[in-house]
């Protein structure tokens, strides 16, 4: 089955706390050099039959809608995985 992933971000004015605390930590660990951390959500769609625009579309509205919370978020990409199915 393929399956699309779905990326959903903090809209940029959205404080994000645990991004924050990751970014505060890395230095700690020995990871220098990486300026700010944003943290996301992603969730992987397995789908029935081909993925067309149609399809596509469809998913589009859904992380929109039900995958995201539109006040605070944004669908930043949805994508066909194409490492689906490699073992």
């Amino acid at each position: 089955m393929p399956r699309v992933v779905v990326h959903v971000m903090p809209k940029p004015e959205i404080l994000d706390p645990q991004g924050k605390a990751v970014a505060a930590a890395l230095p700690r660990l020995g990871f220098e050099g990486i300026a700010s951390v944003r943290q996301g959500k992603r969730f992987e769609l397995e789908v029935e039959g081909e993925v067309t625009d149609e399809v596509l579309a469809s998913l589009r509205e859904a992380a929109e809608t039900l995958l995201s919370n539109p006040v605070i978020e944004d669908v930043v990409a949805i994508e066909v995985d194409s490492a689906e199915g490699a073992a």
